[in-house]
């Protein structure tokens, strides 16, 4: 049930407004990102006598005028839980699990009926420079009452930088995206407002024509949060923030945001550009997008990050040949000599979705990469086919030059043992009537022994590899008959 309640206003006049009654609970709005303890919006004096739980709210107000994104905490005697992963709680299907499981046998209902989860609004209205409090709340067949004094006011809760377009300004009643993880940082500052400021600049970004001009960080951070940050996609590719880089960063067609060094890949960014130029009728903003989306993929080496720059540009050429923005997604079979130019970039012919629609044209490319990327595995599959014959026969190669030279080792270990058992005997003989025969013998193993040294390092030569060794060697001293 809800009862009447009259406040004054800044101008001096006076506002009616609603208050929820539930379970004997009378809840007052309450304004975005506060924070609060016990009742109405958390439990008291449970499990204990004196326990208070914490509550706070969110920026995201659904249709009904309450809260899409509330928390609840454990009173502070209990600490913060460190084998909880999703704390504090966002849920009443979380908070009743865990009640269940840390105090089994407890009234779930009972728990959940002793304080409101649902949490009212309180929203700011503007009318010539003078703030209003306004009041969304649920009526009694589950309505959604505005008590305001015109429906022309700009709602502007929550924005710090005044902006009254500000995306968080905005009721959305199925949004399914994460809440922004909480910042200390930028959001601290004054005028700055995460849902609208540019990270990089600090300006406020433009939503016309789908927001191109800008991207929003939609990376999961801790817990079940989104960093939520925004950027002009212009500032990023000037700060060398978006695109493809080599050097420490090394992006490829991605976004690199600043607040929370995660990634976003910028393909799937392009992709919803073609179909924001389905949705517009100006053909400066079709070029501009366009333009945005060379920027982004230039140098990419992603295979689908190279067709759809090969269409984008060919689709530019074409508004820059006279075509009107409807048809440049069409191919045109009676090209003209200056089209048929555009049409063969690179002596290569570029394939363009009839229809001329750049959402089938998006369609074709994803199920084109597809086959591409079959094509790719096979070729994979080859190289690894190849690499490993390749290796086969390097151990084949390895193992002749391994067993060769070892053998040209003993070969020359013997010779030496010989020589030096001539000139041994040689120095023990006592009669020197025949010396000539032996001296003969010596030198000739001194001969024996240089020819074997010498061939030993041409056989070394095979260290450069065999390729790199002249088929004299390997003929002469592996047996490899090398053909032409």
């Amino acid at each position: 049930m809800g009862g009447l309640m009259e406040f004054d206003t800044p101008d001096g006049g006076n506002l009616r407004t609603n208050l929820t009654q539930e379970n004997g609970l009378i809840l007052r709005p309450v304004s975005p990102e506060k924070t609060g303890v016990g009742l109405p919006y958390a439990p008291e004096n449970w499990p204990n006598p004196g326990d208070k739980w914490g509550w706070r709210t969110g920026r995201r107000v659904a249709l009904d005028g309450h809260f899409r994104d509330r928390y609840l905490y454990l009173p502070n005697r209990f600490g913060r839980p460190q084998d909880l992963h999703n704390y504090p709680f966002k849920s009443k299907v979380s908070i009743e699990q865990y009640i269940q499981t840390e105090f089994p046998g407890t009234d779930v209902d009972a728990f959940s009926a002793s304080f409101s989860w649902k949490i009212p609004a309180k929203v700011n209205h503007m009318k010539n420079g003078n703030v209003r409090q306004l009041v969304l709340c649920t009526g009694p067949h589950g309505q959604t009452a505005e008590h305001s004094a015109s429906h022309s006011q700009s709602n502007i809760m929550g924005c710090k930088a005044g902006n009254k377009a500000c995306n968080s300004l905005i009721v959305e009643e199925n949004q399914k995206s994460l809440p922004a993880m909480p910042c200390d940082i930028c959001c601290n500052e004054t005028g700055f407002c995460r849902e609208c400021c540019c990270i990089l600049c600090g300006k406020t970004v433009n939503t016309a024509s789908g927001g191109y001009s800008y991207i929003k960080c939609q990376e999961k951070v801790s817990g079940n949060y989104i960093c939520g940050h925004v950027a002009h996609v212009d500032c990023a590719l000037r700060s060398c923030m978006a695109g493809t880089l080599e050097g420490n960063i090394g992006m490829d067609a991605e976004y690199y945001c600043r607040r929370c060094d995660r990634r976003t890949d910028m393909v799937s960014h392009v992709k919803r550009l073609l179909l924001t130029v389905e949705s517009i009728g100006s053909q400066d903003d079709t070029e501009k997008i366009l333009n945005l989306a060379v920027r982004l993929l230039s140098g990419s080496q992603k295979t689908i990050a190279k067709e759809l720059l090969s269409h984008i540009s060919l689709a530019i050429s074409k508004l820059k040949y006279g075509a009107h923005f409807e048809d440049i997604w069409k191919v045109d079979d009676n090209r003209s000599a200056g089209t048929a130019g555009i049409l063969n970039h690179g002596n290569v012919e570029m394939k363009v979705i009839n229809d001329g629609c750049p959402s089938d044209f998006i369609k074709s490319t994803q199920e084109n990469s597809c086959k591409s990327f079959h094509d790719r595995s096979k070729l994979e599959d080859e190289i690894n086919q190849v690499l490993q014959a390749l290796r086969k026969s390097q151990n084949d190669e390895y193992n002749v030059a391994e067993e060769r030279l070892h053998a040209q080792n003993s070969y020359l270990h013997n010779l030496y043992q010989q020589l030096d058992m001539e000139k041994s005997e040689l120095a023990s003989q006592t009669s020197f009537s025949n010396p000539g025969s032996l001296l003969s013998a010596i030198k000739d193993r001194e001969d024996q022994l240089r020819r074997e040294l010498e061939k030993l390092q041409d056989m070394e030569k095979i260290g450069n590899g065999f390729g790199r060794t002249s088929r004299d060697i390997l003929q002469k001293h592996f047996g490899l008959d090398i053909e032409d």
